[in-house]
């Protein structure tokens, strides 16, 4: 098996981030630090260890959705020392688990949580064509074609988005609520988009990851999910 699926499987990371890991010398197979993608164990002889710690298989696959609250980081560790989404459930979690995909530090709302990185690595991977659905507050009202700017795509970072979904739901003081829906997850991806035709973000949560919806789970609550829900951000 390759190292990085293997890692996947232990629940590691995802497997494009267990990619990253083993490139960074993290990962020791029997004593011996390993960082070529394409080195294969066998699970049931090799030792393997990431970050000084022994990994195995887990046959208890855990998914978890939480309501990210502001300024806390999408990662399972931060070299700054910020409060991390892992930090947030680990009391209650006796597997190591990792955020799937990621939410900017300032954007609130839905973040999964998993030990299955096959999982997370069918969630992230753009084949699969996953809706993630925004509430977002915009400075000013966004014209029409405005509207069809940001839906029809925009050139962020030297390169367009896909086709999107922008809808208005109420004007607040000069300023709209609006719901946005977008199949990409790149970096600061909607306060870009906002940015370009001129409505500069005020707030962002995430609500919805395909069928999956956040519902009234308050910021920092989080709930176990069965693998039968967990299934339901593939659903269109």
């Amino acid at each position: 098996m390759r190292l990085q699926k293997f890692m996947a499987q232990c629940g590691v990371a995802s497997r494009r981030k267990c990619e990253e890991i083993i490139q960074q010398g993290r990962v020791k197979v029997n004593g011996k630090t390993v960082n070529q993608l394409g080195f294969k164990i066998d699970p049931e002889k090799d030792i393997v260890e990431v970050d000084g710690e022994r990994i195995s298989l887990q046959s208890h696959k855990v998914y978890i959705m939480l309501n990210k609250p502001f300024g806390v980081i999408s990662s399972a560790k931060d070299e700054k020392g910020r409060k991390t989404v892992v930090d947030l459930v680990k009391d209650k979690v006796n597997v190591r688990v990792f955020p799937v995909g990621r939410l900017d530090f300032d954007t609130t709302g839905l973040i999964l949580l998993t030990n299955d990185g096959e999982f997370a690595y069918k969630v992230t991977h753009p084949k699969h064509d996953i809706e993630k659905t925004y509430i977002a507050l915009i400075k000013g009202i966004p014209s029409k074609e405005e509207i069809e700017r940001f839906e029809k795509g925009l050139l962020i970072d030297g390169k367009m988005t896909a086709p999107a979904k922008f809808k208005i739901l109420k004007q607040i003081n000069g300023n709209a609520m609006v719901e946005i829906k977008i199949h990409e997850g790149r970096n600061r991806q909607i306060r870009k988009m906002c940015d370009m035709i001129g409505h500069k973000v005020l707030k962002l949560k995430r609500i919805a990851i395909g069928k999956l919806q956040l519902g009234k789970l308050k910021e920092g609550e989080f709930v176990f999910l069965d693998r039968e829900t967990a299934n339901r951000v593939f659903e269109k």
